[in-house]
């Protein structure tokens, strides 16, 4: 679909500055997502041990985020052709910032699972739609500049996760590392809505497949599980590691 067929009538192309504020803001929505697949790798001993839970069920806060949002990232397609990319990408935005200050309140593991679990499915649409959007509104000759912004972002975001985990955990404490999302999300959610409307996709009502959906998430379920618990558990020597292997093989 060309750049100016998905433009509303009435409403010019993003140039200049505006432009390259849409592409922060769609950069800084990839950032967010893929931080936190790594920024509570570190601060596991510390948020299991304010919650009264052993380090290994608190690394739950990692596998939960992780699975939800590997699920989502896939039905990326299907959510932006439902309801529009703009729309999905701004809600998935402020549901995002949501969660995350719904983190920094829980007071249980099982709460706090919970809520990073709902994390990541509002997590997982950012970082498909976010390239998605950058390609629709710049030209042609400026895409390479715009999808460098946002592939920076994603090979910085897991180096910087551990380091900043652990600077906020050390020194101030573990809520502050989901707190830091708030604004960000906040801020990009509004910004993006007033920046991106003018781009948003014409809407096809396309029914969706529920047994391969099922299916799916099955499939990414029990491969993500086995992937972030297999270490923790000895791998093929867990019965559960095997089932799960198996499962995700079928």
């Amino acid at each position: 679909m060309s750049q100016t067929s998905t433009l509303h009538s009435g409403d010019a192309p993003l140039s200049g500055g505006m432009l390259w504020a849409a592409a922060v803001i769609l950069a800084a929505a990839n950032f967010i997502a893929v931080l936190d697949m790594t920024i509570a790798n570190v601060s596991v001993p510390n948020i299991a041990g304010s919650l009264g839970a052993s380090t290994s069920q608190g690394t739950w806060v990692i596998t939960s985020y992780a699975v939800a949002e590997a699920i989502t990232v896939p039905l990326t397609g299907w959510l932006a052709g439902r309801f529009g990319a703009v729309r999905v990408f701004v809600s998935a935005m402020i549901l995002f910032g949501l969660f995350s200050a719904l983190c920094g309140l829980a007071s249980s593991l099982n709460m706090l699972v919970l809520f990073r679990i709902f994390q990541g499915l509002a997590g997982g649409p950012l970082m498909p739609l976010s390239q998605t959007l950058l390609l629709r509104i710049f030209p042609k000759e400026k895409a390479g500049a715009a999808i460098g912004l946002w592939s920076m972002t994603t090979l910085i975001a897991p180096i910087l996760g551990p380091i900043l985990g652990g600077v906020l955990c050390d020194n101030w404490s573990w809520p502050l590392i989901f707190y830091i999302n708030v604004p960000v999300a906040l801020i990009c959610g509004y910004l993006g809505w007033q920046l991106l409307r003018r781009y948003e996709s014409s809407l096809r009502r396309v029914r969706i497949d529920v047994v391969g959906l099922l299916l799916l998430i099955t499939w990414v379920g029990a491969l993500q599980l086995m992937l972030d618990e297999g270490k923790n558990l000895d791998w093929f020597a867990s019965p559960m590691i095997v089932a799960l292997a198996a499962v995700a093989v079928v």
